[in-house]
C-alpha cells in the first residue's frame, strides 16, 4: 500500500485538463501496481486521496494499470462530507469506472455506474455490483470516473482504495433478456409505468420485488430506467411473464436534466457525459433510436440540482408531465405541455404527448403511481412503444382510474384520445368524457383557450360530461380529472389527464 505522501501529487497538482467533445475532465495521475501478478490467493491494494476544488470539472478519472492475472477489481470510497449553512451546497461526489478500452464519449469501455447510491464495488468475470458489468478483468489502463455532484466552498477530500485479486477468471454467463412480447388481450388499453429504480442504481427494491409490486397495481408493462447503467436488462427475464411485458432503458442523467431512453435494444449503454453547452444531446438521442427506442425528458421542471430540463424538446417523442407524487413542478410541467399543444395547433408541426411514471426508488414509494395507460395493438414492445408515440394514451393515478375521451362530428366522424376529428371549421362537434373510478372530483374540459367547461363527478366516481364546440372554437380538447383543491390557489392534484383529440382538417 503506498502511502499519503506519494500520492499527494495525485491531486490538483498533477491533473491533466482536457475535452472529449463532451464535459471538460479531470485525469488525475494513474495508479500503478506490479506488472508480474504475484500467486493466485495473493491480492493488491493501492489508496488515493486528494481534494477536489469548487468549480471541479464535472467528471474526474483515476487511471488504474491493471496487469495481466486479475480475476477481480474492488473499489471503495470515502469523502468528507461537511455541514453547510443554509443556502451553501455541501459535497456529492458519484463513483463509476471504465475498463481498457477506454473512457471515449459513447464508447465501450464503460463498464458501471452507481453514482452516489454506493460506497464501493467489485467486479469479475462471472458477477460484479449491482450497476455495474461483470465480464474479465483485462490487463490495460481503467479508469474509476468521479462526478463531484456539488463541492463545497472549502473543497472536496477523498480517499478512494483499489484492490486486485488474482487468481483464475471464471466464465462470464451469457446475458438472458424478458421477451418482447407478452400474452395480452389484442388491441387494448394496457397499463404502464416507465421510470422505475431497482437496486441496480439508487433505487433499494430488487427486480423481483418490483415486478410483484407492479402486478399489484395492474400494470401490464414497466421500463428498466436506471441512472446511466444497463446493467439491470440481464436480471429481468425471470420477472417476465405472460401478464407482465418487462422493456428495457436507462435513466440518461446529466448535468442538464434527466431523459428516459424508453424500451431500447437489450444491453444498450446510452452516455451521459454532456451539458446542454456541450452539443452532445443529439448524439444521445440517435443512439436511443438506434436502438428502438423513445426519447421521453424526465420530471422536466423538477428543482433538485441538474434534473432541471435544459436541452429544448425538439427531439423528444414523449415528455414526462407528471412525475411520482403530484408536486407544483408537475403542475408546471403540464402547463408547459399544453402551451406546446397550442404552439403545434397553430403551426400543423408535430405535437409531443404526455406521460406519467411512478420514479419510484424504495418503500413506500408506490409502483404505478402515476401510470400511463396506452391504447395498443398488442402487449409488446413495437406496439407500446407505438401507441406511446402516438399519444394514444392518458396518465391515471392509479389502477382504479379510468378514463374515455372521444370527439364526434355532426356526420357521425369519431376521434379519440391522440388522434384528429376531421371536421370543416364551423361543424359542431360533440365532445364525451366518460370517468370512472374518481369519487367527488371535477372534471375539466380543456382547449387551446384553456378550462372551457368543468363539472362534478358524482360520489360513486362514475359519470359522463359532455360539451359542444367547433374547430374554429377549440383547436383541440383534452380532459383532466381533478380532486378538491389543496392550495387554494392551485388546482387540485388530478386523478387522471389525457392526450389531446385535434379538431379540424
Amino acid at each position: 500500500m503506498c502511502n499519503d505522501d506519494e500520492h499527494a501529487a495525485r491531486s490538483i497538482g498533477r491533473r491533466g485538463l482536457f475535452v472529449t467533445g463532451a464535459a471538460a475532465a479531470l485525469t488525475l495521475g494513474s495508479v500503478s501496481f506490479a506488472s508480474a501478478a504475484p500467486r493466485s490467493s495473493d491480492e493488491q491494494t493501492e489508496v488515493v486521496r486528494g481534494t477536489l476544488p469548487p468549480g471541479a470539472p464535472d467528471f474526474v478519472y483515476l487511471p488504474v494499470e491493471v496487469p495481466r492475472g486479475v480475476r477481480e477489481i474492488h473499489v471503495s470510497y470515502t469523502y468528507e462530507r461537511p455541514v453547510m449553512p443554509p443556502g451553501t451546497v455541501g459535497n456529492a461526489l458519484d463513483i463509476g469506472i471504465f475498463d481498457e478500452r477506454g473512457t471515449e464519449l459513447g464508447g465501450a469501455g464503460f463498464r458501471g455506474w452507481s453514482g452516489g447510491a454506493r460506497t464501493e464495488f467489485f467486479i469479475r468475470a462471472d458477477d460484479a455490483t449491482p450497476g455495474y458489468i461483470p465480464g474479465p478483468v483485462r490487463a490495460g489502463t481503467w479508469n474509476i470516473a468521479l462526478g463531484p455532484y456539488t463541492v463545497a466552498p472549502q473543497g472536496l477530500a477523498y480517499e478512494i482504495t483499489v484492490t486486485l485479486r488474482y487468481g483464475a477468471a471464471e466464465k462470464t454467463p451469457r446475458a438472458v433478456y424478458p421477451p418482447e412480447r407478452a400474452k395480452g388481450r389484442g388491441r387494448a388499453w394496457y397499463r404502464g409505468d416507465c421510470h422505475i429504480h431497482s437496486w441496480h442504481s439508487d433505487g433499494r427494491r430488487t427486480p423481483a420485488e418490483i415486478a410483484a409490486l407492479a402486478r399489484a397495481a395492474g400494470l401490464d408493462f414497466i421500463n428498466s430506467s436506471e441512472h446511466n447503467t444497463h446493467s439491470a436488462h440481464a436480471h429481468w427475464a425471470d420477472q417476465a411473464g405472460d401478464d407482465l411485458l418487462i422493456l428495457l432503458g436507462e435513466e440518461v442523467t446529466t448535468r442538464n436534466g434527466h431523459v428516459v431512453a424508453l424500451g431500447t435494444d437489450p444491453g444498450t449503454f446510452v452516455d451521459w457525459r454532456y451539458r446542454a453547452r456541450d452539443n452532445r444531446f443529439g448524439h444521445c438521442v440517435r443512439e436511443i433510436r438506434r436502438a428502438g427506442g423513445l426519447v421521453v425528458p424526465a420530471h422536466p421542471h423538477a428543482t433538485c440540482i441538474g434534473c432541471n430540463w435544459k436541452f429544448g424538446f425538439g427531439e423528444a417523442d414523449a415528455v414526462e408531465v407528471w412525475n411520482g407524487a403530484y408536486t407544483p413542478d408537475d403542475e408546471v410541467s403540464l402547463a408547459h405541455w399544453d402551451s406546446t399543444l397550442v404552439a403545434a395547433a397553430r403551426s400543423g408541426r408535430r405535437w409531443i404527448p404526455a406521460m406519467g411514471s411512478s420514479d419510484a426508488h424504495r418503500h413506500p414509494d408506490p409502483i404505478g403511481t402515476p401510470q400511463t395507460v396506452v391504447l395498443a395493438d398488442a402487449l409488446s414492445r413495437e406496439a407500446i412503444l407505438d401507441a406511446i408515440r402516438a399519444g394514444r394514451s392518458y396518465v391515471a393515478e392509479s389502477r382504479a382510474v379510468s378514463v374515455s375521451l372521444s370527439a364526434t362530428g355532426a356526420r357521425g366522424q369519431h376521434a379519440g384520445i391522440g388522434e384528429r376529428l376531421r371536421v370543416d371549421a364551423g361543424d359542431l362537434v360533440t365532445v364525451r368524457l366518460d370517468v370512472a373510478g374518481t369519487p367527488d372530483c371535477t372534471a375539466r374540459i380543456v382547449t387551446d383557450q384553456g378550462v372551457l367547461h368543468t363539472a362534478t363527478i358524482p360520489a360513486s366516481g362514475t359519470g359522463t360530461v359532455e360539451w359542444r364546440t367547433t374547430a374554429q372554437y377549440a383547436s383541440y380538447v383534452r380532459a383532466e380529472v381533478r380532486h378538491a383543491p389543496v392550495v387554494p390557489v392551485l388546482p387540485g392534484p388530478p386523478a387522471a389527464f389525457t392526450n389531446p383529440i385535434f379538431l379540424g382538417k
